[in-house]
């Protein structure tokens, strides 16, 4: 994957230039290069786990100075039927999913891939979807979720990206923009790669300006007003 990566500065809304970004200076700072990060997706019976949906399929890649150094995938028995609709999107069928394990009984290994909160990053497209329907899980069955650190590549595309670059922050456009080698497709694992790929164009980018630490991109990102596109 090979991405121009100009100078960049933050934008402000009106695309007036705030100036050069200066990164922090820190003890403390901990390097993306070796920080590990855990990017995942989710696929789901509906939108909201407050409305009775439930997760359908799992998938989440670890990655650490740009390489992949595991993977986990699982279809879900949500416990419910799986509406006519999610079918036609994922190709998730109640068939498939039948013999699949349930939340309840994938929570565990799930959160030891995950690994301590203490030292690996979580990622996603559109976090608090995903992370929404983990902690609901988790609390349904009497599991502590852990405190992650968490990125979103929403958020993060929008502090690196103008509107002249992308017209919005869907997985499928920066999928597009970035060149990933695996197109999103709405199953799991497929869209935990392309987001792991767009993840690294967005590092790349941050690279361009010395934006080398979790608490550079931390700063970096929290300057941003309001979003600029939807995602």
């Amino acid at each position: 994957m090979s991405v121009a990566s100009p100078t960049l500065s933050l934008m402000n809304l009106d695309g007036s230039d705030e100036g050069p970004w200066q990164p922090s200076i820190g003890e403390l700072s901990r390097p993306l290069l070796t920080t590990v990060f855990v990017v995942l997706d989710l696929e789901t019976s509906g939108g909201s786990p407050h409305i009775g949906a439930g997760i359908t399929e799992i998938g989440a890649i670890k990655i650490l100075g740009g390489k992949v150094i595991g993977e986990f995938e699982s279809l879900v028995n949500p416990g419910t039927s799986i509406p006519s609709y999610i079918t036609d999107l994922t190709g998730i069928s109640d068939a498939m999913i039948q013999g699949s394990p349930s939340i309840e009984n994938l929570l565990p290994s799930f959160l030891e891939f995950l690994g301590p909160a203490s030292e690996n990053i979580l990622v996603a497209h559109n976090a608090n979807f995903d992370l929404g329907f983990l902690k609901a899980a988790a609390s349904q069955h009497n599991y502590r979720w852990p405190r992650y650190k968490v990125f979103d590549t929403v958020r993060l595309a929008r502090s690196v990206l103008s509107k002249d670059d992308v017209i919005d922050c869907k997985l499928s456009t920066l999928s597009q923009y970035f060149q990933t080698q695996t197109s999103p497709n709405h199953r799991a694992l497929d869209d935990a790669r392309a987001t792991v790929d767009v993840l690294h164009g967005i590092f790349e980018r941050f690279g361009s300006i010395d934006i080398t630490t979790v608490e550079d991109v931390e700063a970096f990102t929290q300057r941003l007003k309001r979003p600029r596109a939807s995602g």
